[in-house]
């Protein structure tokens, strides 16, 4: 699995995850569980909806690892 989730990608992750979480606290509800998907797809760095898509957000200077395997496809 190469990354193909950028840096302002994931840092945009992070924020949503947190938010849903903190909205899931504050509100009492179980749908702050949902805000562990964006987190845990910003910390593996990889999202495995991007790759049928045929998505990649990590540029050629961004430093997290070349983007998608081979001619713009993933995997």
């Amino acid at each position: 699995m190469k990354p193909n989730i950028g840096t302002i990608d994931r840092a945009l992750r992070i924020i949503l995850g947190l938010g849903i979480i903190a909205y899931g606290i504050v509100n009492h509800t179980w749908l702050g569980a949902i805000g562990v998907v964006p987190l845990l797809t910003a910390f593996i760095r990889f999202c495995p909806l991007y790759c049928p898509l045929g998505i990649s957000t990590v540029g050629k200077n961004d430093k997290s690892g070349g983007g998608c395997c081979g001619g713009g496809k993933c995997c």
